[in-house]
């Protein structure tokens, strides 16, 4: 963090580091016309302001409210009052406390159930999924509890055969796409093309063609892209990259 006079500013990835967010997640807020940087230094670096902190936070609350990024750039547009996006951001987190009280009030009565019995209800092991998947943090950022709730009665649905099948083929699929993309292979092969084919199915067994699923999905892994690679071996930007253009050709 640097001082400019009695004005604090932050490079990029002080402010990232100090956020928690990426560097990534920043560039593509500015690259889209979401939080800009106030100032540049003579080399081109972004400098932030204490009045781009706060825009951040306006985005980044308005998020967790389950706003997309489109609806926050047109609500941030009328300029929305510091007040009014507190306020809401305070009401959604008494919300989550309360979420999270009675999650907790579930897992202590099926702790005690566990210890004396063996055969818990499936119905509420069941639950108590559901309730972990709605106070996810991370998750809801990007799914609204409807969507979350069409994910789970969807999976239900497909069963859990069928999704260890699907996990399995991208734990295969992935590898497949780092070599051919090592090895040099052309977007427009007839190889990349069957692979893009079986990506963008196992994409579509996951949000069924709904449009909005897809969309927070995408997004989804636009903003958390270094996480989803490193924490749970998902796809990395270029191997997205070769799939849109295999796909893109095959189309």
């Amino acid at each position: 963090m640097d001082q400019r006079g009695t004005e604090r500013v932050w490079k990029v990835g002080e402010l990232a580091a100090e956020a928690g967010l990426t560097v990534r997640t920043l560039h593509h807020y500015d690259r889209i016309g979401l939080v800009h940087p106030a100032e540049r230094t003579g080399t081109g670096h972004r400098l932030y302001t204490a009045s781009d902190v706060e825009r951040l936070y306006q985005v980044l609350a308005l998020r967790q409210l389950g706003l997309g990024l489109d609806q926050i750039a047109d609500l941030l547009e009328g300029a929305v009052p510091m007040t009014q996006v507190l306020a809401a951001h305070r009401d959604y987190l008494a919300a989550q406390l309360a979420a999270t009280r009675d999650l907790h009030a579930l897992v202590a009565a099926l702790t005690a159930t566990a210890e004396s019995r063996s055969d818990a209800s499936t119905d509420h092991f069941l639950e108590l999924i559901r309730r972990t998947v709605m106070v996810d943090d991370t998750i809801k950022e990007y799914f609204t509890e409807e969507q979350l709730t069409q994910l789970a009665l969807r999976r239900e649905k497909l069963g859990e055969q069928h999704i260890a099948r699907a996990e399995a083929d991208w734990a295969e699929l992935i590898p497949k796409v780092d070599a051919a993309i090592a090895a040099g292979t052309d977007p427009t092969a007839p190889e990349a093309q069957r692979m893009a084919a079986r990506w963008m199915a196992l994409l579509d067994e996951f949000h069924g063609g709904d449009e909005g699923l897809r969309d927070s999905m995408y997004r989804m892994q636009a903003e958390e892209s270094d996480r989803i690679e490193s924490e749970f071996c998902g796809p990395s930007p270029a191997q997205i990259e070769f799939i849109t253009a295999a796909n893109a050709a095959r189309e």
